[in-house]
């Protein structure tokens, strides 16, 4: 899978989406609002799209691609791409090819208010098949939240940082997470007669670790008392290790942990048995020889965190209602325009190489690198999983690409010019450049963004 799913005959069909939508609907603002795996989900700013429109808007852009239109690429200024097409000049945030020539298929689907843009290989049939309505749930409830705020693009946070309220801001968006852990901890406890077993997965660099810590809290002030297991111990010894097609190991494969063992471990603390879990040891790549002694009481309840952790295979035996499953995700909220977003996995990847950088000894240049086998184990072993949470929880911070922006500045101009990732580092410093960087001395120490930027309490 390649680094990023941003191509650049993509961007020609979004690019095509703006003008078709502009001479179909010309009282109407076009939101291209956030992707759902390779897909993108759009919808008008104040009205709804019935299905007829979309079918409409479906029919004229491959018209307009038939017509082999004449796009005309006009500069490089001020963090876009400057294009002219059918008369409009349209800024766009990542580069478009100026030939409908390489466009692929992709299909137009009716969803909620909008719909989506789903893009295939060539002789791929439609893989959308599970609606992402957690998802878009989640989307929706933080939009609307934004909108009370009235913080609904990036120019109105880059506001608050340059007249000096960036307190202010830290205190609402770190507010309303707690919040949102506090109503989680809340359902869970109205469940606590039948649960046994919370379950916490997300995506690379999602914040899982910090999340739990918190909700861990939450469930203690409700009277829970957490046991706490990481799936990371569960590794089998290195040699072990399953490999991609290119020959290196496979850490994000479900195969990479050792199944059996990990299922009657898990079955038995249910039990209420005590066992010796496992403690892996990442720089030996061996399972210690030490082991960690648990047991699940009556009054106790069982977390379980990692990428596999929502995978019905851990589980597969247990009656799902003693578990309660909740996914990570770290949907950026805000665009810079209606229609140029940042995407989400641009952020998990620049969360995941400033703390890479910062901490754990990663160069840039190795964390880009398996940033494609990262991805690629994304979409087969989590993101098909996540609609089957019980809850959907963003751990993004609507100032966190702010605060990241000095720490990811001085980490990726450790790359040189001459690397094979000088494209993406570029592309990383031109999106950061749109955000106005800010001070983090503010930013509490139990913030998910402390993950990243260093510390937290949860963290050594």
């Amino acid at each position: 899978m390649a680094e990023t799913h941003l191509t650049q005959s993509r961007q020609t069909v979004n690019l095509g989406l703006i003008i078709v939508t502009k001479q179909l609907f010309p009282e109407e603002s076009l939101k291209i609002a956030y992707s759902i795996q390779e897909a993108l989900f759009c919808r008008f700013t104040e009205t709804a799209i019935s299905v007829r429109e979309v079918r409409q808007i479906d029919l004229k852009l491959k018209e307009w691609i038939l017509t082999d239109p004449d796009i005309e690429f006009l500069s490089r200024e001020g963090g876009y791409y400057h294009y002219r097409v059918a008369g409009n000049v349209i800024k766009m945030l990542y580069p478009c090819e100026t030939s409908v020539e390489t466009i692929g298929p992709f299909d137009l689907i009716p969803y909620a208010d909008g719909f989506i843009i789903s893009f295939r290989e060539d002789g791929q049939i439609n893989t959308l098949l599970v609606p992402p309505d957690k998802l878009s749930a989640t989307y929706d409830k933080t939009q609307k939240w934004l909108k009370n705020i009235k913080l609904e693009l990036l120019r109105d946070v880059n506001s608050y940082i340059a007249s000096g309220a960036t307190l202010k801001l830290i205190g609402m968006a770190e507010a309303l997470q707690e919040k949102e852990i506090s109503n989680i901890a809340d359902v869970i406890l109205q469940r606590k007669k039948i649960l046994r077993v919370l379950l916490i997965s997300g995506a690379s660099s999602s914040g899982k670790t910090s999340f739990s810590q918190r909700l861990s809290t939450q469930l203690s002030v409700n009277g829970f008392n957490p046991i706490t297991l990481s799936l990371d111990d569960y590794f089998v010894n290195r040699e072990k290790s399953p490999r991609d097609a290119c020959g290196r190991y496979d850490f994000d494969c479900v195969e990479a942990l050792d199944i059996k063992f990990m299922q009657q471990q898990l079955s038995d603390l249910i039990d209420g048995k005590t066992v010796e879990t496992p403690i892996f040891d990442f720089k030996t790549g061996l399972r210690s020889s030490k082991t960690r002694k648990l047991h699940v009481g009556p009054d106790d309840i069982l977390v379980v965190e990692g990428i596999h952790a929502l995978n019905p295979i851990l589980f597969p035996n247990i009656n799902r209602i003693i578990l309660f499953k909740v996914y990570i995700t770290a949907l950026y909220e805000l665009n810079i325009d209606l229609i140029n977003r940042v995407p989400s996995t641009e952020v998990r990847m620049i969360r995941r190489i400033v703390r890479g950088d910062q901490f754990r000894g990663t160069h840039p240049e190795e964390t880009l690198k398996q940033w494609d086998n990262v991805r690629l184990g994304e979409y087969n072993n989590i993101f098909k999983f996540q609609e089957e949470a019980d809850v959907m929880f963003n751990s993004s911070l609507l100032y966190e690409v702010n605060a990241l922006r000095p720490y990811a500045e001085e980490s990726l101009n450790k790359i040189e010019d001459d690397s094979p990732f000088a494209e993406t580092k570029e592309r990383l410093l031109r999106i950061i450049s749109f955000f106005e960087p800010m001070d983090t001395a503010k930013v509490p120490f139990n913030s998910i963004l402390r993950e990243f930027i260093g510390g937290s309490i949860y963290f050594d």
